[in-house]
């Protein structure tokens, strides 16, 4: 009886304590799906509000209508100087005719946006013959205009509180009626510069400038980065000194942007006399950041590949470089690509080192070269953020889906590089 007791009793301990342990690992299990479930919620909330934000910046209200080049305003010897404004208020006023007003129609032709009249003029000074004929121009309305089609104007607030008057919007509604008004794709969000207009600004020189300082940045950081880790991990004596530079990459792998921007501000724009606002400035920037990041991935891959296959070519007589650069190198490369293109997604998007070198800088054209002065997109979201104007906070989230993508796209290179020339033993 005693032993059965036991026995029994023993079992019940060890079930109570197994359904314990069952209850403390559900407990986890809920722990971890609730802090997944939580992550996602945060980044379904992030992605919905720069979708309902930035999607209206992907359309732009243009306005199409006929403007007959005066030959009496335009003239061929006074191109390219000539009074473009003129021809489209005269062209307005023509649709409006009960406009006689000087003000009245000074406001008629505030409905085109201000690039209206230096499109006009590229078109006619491209083609000198289109005076004295009728030209169909299709441009941009004004910000308050394209904000009124996108009803981020609301109609219904009082006059005294609304950007446009009442006269203003019969006016728009009139030529909308018309046919005039349409709402394309802005194809203009990505082939045009800057401007300190809504409806005109662009991200074309923060895609070139951030172009020039990626390829910069890959062009130091990859080979030095590589070469470094190689050296450490294959070539290297372990001893003190090599631990110190171990701990001292792995400490700045950890060191806040900003601290790179302050080096790069003292040491390139300082001492070395470099242009601000430079991409070639910025890449250099950036690839002090993401060294550190490669040199670790890179010796991580190194490595993952088995003791077996450095013994196996050492066997066959291969020399220690052979065996490194033969054998290890392109067994390890898929991991060395992954971590490198995963630090400059890293790098496209800080925005500190690039401010503090000047890449924040007013820049209408994109840069032709990595000397020029220039953007990138993290400083162009920064700048466009910090417009008073209300079309550029669409412009915002929209320049942050763009950011998003690219990142997106170059870690799903990362992830297809691994995927595809990864090998298991």
């Amino acid at each position: 009886m005693t032993n059965r007791s036991a026995g029994k009793s023993n079992a019940e301990h060890i079930s109570a304590g197994l359904a314990r342990r069952h209850r403390k690992e559900s407990i986890l299990k809920g722990f971890g799906i609730a802090a997944i479930s939580f992550a996602f919620l945060i980044l379904g909330i992030l992605l919905m509000t720069l979708v309902s934000t930035g999607y209206k910046a992907f359309t732009q209200t243009h306005l199409t209508i006929d403007v007959y080049v005066d030959p009496d305003v335009i003239t061929r010897d006074a191109l390219p100087r000539g009074a473009f404004d003129d021809l489209l208020e005269n062209t307005l006023v023509e649709e409006f005719p009960d406009v006689d007003s000087s003000q009245d129609r000074r406001a008629l032709l505030r409905i085109f946006s201000n690039g209206a009249q230096f499109t006009l003029r590229d078109r006619v000074v491209e083609n000198p013959d289109l005076i004295g004929q009728t030209v169909s121009l299709n441009v941009p309305v004004a910000d308050n205009f394209d904000q009124l089609n996108k009803d981020l104007i609301s109609r219904d607030t009082p006059e005294e509180f609304r950007r446009l008057s009442d006269q203003e919007i019969a006016w728009f509604d009139a030529l909308d009626e018309a046919g005039m008004i349409s709402n394309p794709i802005n194809f203009g969000l990505l082939t045009n510069a800057d401007s300190r207009f809504p409806e005109l600004a662009g991200l074309k020189g923060a895609l070139v400038g951030s172009f020039w300082a990626l390829l910069t940045c890959f062009l130091i950081s990859f080979p030095v980065g590589i070469g470094a880790a190689i050296y450490l991990e294959e070539f290297a004596p372990k001893n003190k000194i090599s631990d110190i530079i171990e701990v001292n990459i792995n400490n700045l792998a950890a060191v806040p942007s900003v601290v790179f921007g302050l080096l790069a501000l003292a040491v390139f724009i300082g001492w070395f006399g470099m242009p601000r606002s430079a991409p070639f400035v910025g890449g250099l920037t950036l690839a002090l950041m993401t060294m550190p990041t490669i040199i670790i991935a890179t010796r991580a891959a190194l490595k993952s590949v088995p003791p077996s296959i450095r013994e196996a070519a050492m066997g066959l007589g291969a020399s220690r470089q052979q065996v490194v650069f033969q054998h290890v190198v392109p067994l390890a490369m898929p991991g060395i690509l992954t971590g490198t293109i995963i630090g400059l997604a890293q790098a496209l998007g800080e925005t500190a080192p690039l401010l503090l070198i000047g890449m924040n800088a007013f820049i209408t054209s994109a840069p032709s070269g990595p000397f020029d002065s220039a953007t990138a997109l993290p400083t162009q979201i920064f700048i466009w953020a910090d417009s008073p104007e209300r079309g550029f906070v669409s412009r915002t989230s929209a320049a942050i889906l763009v950011l998003l993508a690219f990142l997106a796209f170059m870690n799903g290179i990362a992830i297809y590089l691994r995927q595809k020339f990864q090998r298991k033993w």
